[in-house]
């Protein structure tokens, strides 16, 4: 028997100590434990012990070592040998040393360090298992090879002694075939064919009354089908009968049939057979031939019924055995078909696990008439649960009634342990995926074009429009001053709980919290980013609601929106990357929710964000002023988006932005006094605009200034 090592590297002597401890008191005697202190080290060890006939199951390598990494160990060991199985222990290993261990060395699991020791064990077993597994799996496929070509050369075998039988059965001088239980033609031999001057094609098929020879008359017809139901039933029939020759020749014949009866007393097919009265012996002889040919044919299929792999079986329909061959005994774990016929008399509650599979079968069976790939768990004769995949078909009689179900059975639990293996290494890495996901947004791996965490790495970037906002809440570091740590948190992620929905509703994702602020982007259209920010407006509204119903002081938030070319990519270090936005466009949206704060309005937007909107007239904005920013020489025009406002507010500033907007033009024009009148106007209509107020005391300042400068002049 090949002895089998367990190697293990690491640098450090007391982490090598601890771990062969602990594997050798979880393995015992079964395996050798073999350590390195070094990768290279490692390396050499593996090489010795392959050449030495070893088997190496198993290599646990640290990460982090001087010289060669784990990861190109591991890497190497895969080259050597590719079906040892890897662990990587990972005290400090970054995403691109274990993406390079997934891909390159098939790394099996990996573990932190510090390790606890039940976990190390029991992944130490799994991957133990599975090799173990595989490797079982590996010598039965290479046995079923050997078998199908064994197979494959009975049945070559099989088809010369067909040929030989078929040069006989054609050679004979009268008229020969083979019918099924219900007088289908299956093989007529060269002698019938010439009689009628037929091709096999004519009669193939064919239920023989119908055929050309028994057309001569209707009785003859009745008499025939009455003669093959009787041989169905097990007799055997001879008359004397005119049938056509060739060209409507009247020939008279000694016609029999005869059925054949296998060893459990079952029909298989009849024998036809018609000879010329005139030569009686001759015929004989013939016959005779004929029948020692079809026996011989016989024997050949019972072999392979007996030498098959798969389970072949034969079930009366009151759910006893009539037949099975040994591969079937072998599989349900019986020393002979005959013990296994005789033990297994109730199928239903002596072999399936669940009794109701087999009503489940048979109700298949019953509306179908046969059933395919059917899995079951079944028990053994020991005891051993085992998975089966049933196929079988229904037997009818002449009058089309079931007499019996026959079909075979194959032995699927290997495949059923690795398609559970399979799923749950798909479920833990789905389950790290969505980890990942929720630091890693989808939709940036996809602007930046890459499938999974695992492809990005430092420095990716891309450049495209997109639309940036940012929100923040008004005055909560004051807010933030009357709460403790715990509950600053719990604020917090309750606020952002309600402000993501709105994000991700309309197609943005977050890219980054900054404490009580969001930073969003949008690559669709700036519809999304408005639309999302009159959301978060509006679920503030009713967050606030509630937050009075508990006793709590309501809060405030500004957004800013801006639109522009912004370079999305990967920024950091060795040991730590993160996603970042670099562009002029992102300042500006973050100085447009500064001057929400200014305002005192919920949501500003850029004039680059307004012309790119599809449908501008769908939203309540109006103008604000032109912002000077810094890096940029003209001024940027900023809007106010107030569909989000109370329903009053709202109502208000649409029924006076004419007045308003006379009054931004008259102010920009420097007519203060008139642009004062035009916000008193719109302040009497709606005391709560916050802006008009603003332009209303920038025209009173205005003005004052004015006057002072003239009483300067005056007094001159």
């Amino acid at each position: 028997m090949t002895k089998q090592v367990i190697i293990c590297v690491d640098d450090e002597k007391t982490v090598l100590r601890s771990l062969k401890a602990e594997l050798k008191e979880a393995l015992g005697k079964n395996y050798l434990i073999e350590i390195a202190e070094a990768a290279e080290e490692g390396l050499e060890l593996i090489k010795e012990l392959l050449e030495d006939n070893y088997e190496i199951p198993l290599v646990i390598s640290d990460h982090i070592m001087p010289g060669m990494k784990g990861d190109e160990l591991l890497r190497c060991v895969h080259e050597l040998s590719p079906k040892t199985l890897k662990i990587m222990l990972t005290g400090q290993a970054d995403l691109e040393a274990i993406g390079n261990a997934i891909n390159y060395a098939k790394l099996y699991r990996y573990i932190a360090k510090p390790w606890q020791a039940s976990d190390l064990i029991l992944t130490v077993k799994e991957a133990i298992n599975s090799y173990l597994q595989d490797k079982k799996m590996a010598e039965q496929n290479a046995k079923l090879k050997q078998l199908n070509q064994d197979l494959k050369q009975a049945v070559k075998l099989l088809s010369a002694s067909e040929l030989k039988f078929r040069a006989i059965f054609n050679q004979t001088f009268q008229f020969t075939g083979m019918l099924s239980v219900d007088g289908i033609v299956l093989e007529v031999n060269q002698t019938a064919l010439n009689l009628g001057e037929l091709h096999l094609d004519n009669v193939a098929g064919k239920p023989l009354w119908e055929c050309y020879w028994w057309t001569i008359s209707s009785q003859t017809q009745t008499q025939l089908k009455l003669a093959i139901s009787q041989a169905a039933s097990g007799k055997f029939i001879r008359y004397e009968v005119d049938i056509f020759g060739e060209q409507q020749r009247i020939a008279t014949i000694d016609f029999s049939i005869k059925p054949i009866i296998d060893e459990n007393g079952s029909i298989d097919f009849l024998i036809v057979e018609g000879r010329d009265i005139s030569d009686v012996y001759y015929e004989l002889r013939l016959r005779k031939q004929a029948e020692a040919a079809l026996v011989k044919a016989e024997q050949k299929y019972r072999s392979i019924f007996e030498n098959a792999q798969e389970g072949i079986f034969q079930i009366a329909l009151d759910g006893s055995y009539l037949s099975a061959n040994p591969a079937l005994a072998h599989i349900y774990g019986y020393d002979s078909p005959q013990e296994l016929i005789a033990i297994l008399n109730s199928i239903q509650h002596h072999l399936y696990v669940d009794p109701r599979r087999r009503q489940e079968f048979m109700t298949l069976m019953q509306q179908h008439g046969v059933v395919c790939e059917f899995e079951s768990m079944i028990c053994r004769k020991n005891g051993t649960i085992i998975w089966i995949s049933e196929n079988a078909r229904t037997v009818y009689d002449a009058s089309g009634t079931p007499v019996y179900y026959q079909g075979f059975v194959e032995d699927i639990t290997s495949r059923k342990q690795a398609e559970a293996e399979r799923i749950q290494f798909t479920n833990e890495l789905f389950q790290l995926n969505q980890s990942f996901s929720r630091f890693v947004p989808s939709q940036f791996l996809q602007i930046l074009n890459k499938q999974s965490v695992v492809d990005v790495q430092l420095g990716d970037q891309v450049q495209q429009e997109m639309s940036v906002l940012f929100s923040d809440i008004r005055d909560f570091t004051t807010l933030s001053e009357r709460m403790n740590p715990q509950e600053n948190f719990k604020f917090i992620n309750a606020f952002l709980k309600r402000m993501e929905p709105a994000i991700i509703e309309h197609h943005g994702f977050i890219d980054k919290y900054m404490g009580d602020a969001i930073m969003a982007l949008f690559s669709g259209i700036a519809d999304d980013a408005v639309q999302a920010g009159i959301s978060m407006v509006q679920r503030l509204y009713e967050y606030n609601l509630r937050r009075l119903q508990s006793g709590y002081t309501p809060i405030k938030i500004g957004i800013g929106i801006n639109t522009g070319s912004l370079m999305l990519g990967t920024v950091g270090g060795k040991h730590r990357i993160d996603s970042t936005v670099i562009s002029d466009d992102v300042n500006l949206a973050a100085r447009l929710e500064g001057l929400t704060k200014q305002y005192k309005v919920s949501l500003l937007i850029s004039g680059q964000t307004l012309t790119r909107l599809h449908n501008p007239t769908e939203y309540s904005l109006r103008f604000v002023e032109q912002v000077k920013v810094k890096g940029k020489s003209k001024a940027v025009a900023v809007f106010e988006v107030f569909d989000g406002d109370s329903l009053k507010i709202k109502e208000g500033k649409l029924a006076t932005i004419s007045i308003f907007e006379e009054g931004l033009f008259l102010y920009a024009k420097q007519v203060f006094g008139k642009a004062k009148q035009r916000f008193e106007e719109v302040l009497r209509i709606n005391p709560q605009d916050t802006i008009a107020q603003i332009y209303l005391n920038r025209s009173l300042a205005q003005l004052q200034q004015k006057g002072v400068f003239l009483t300067m002049r005056d007094e001159g």
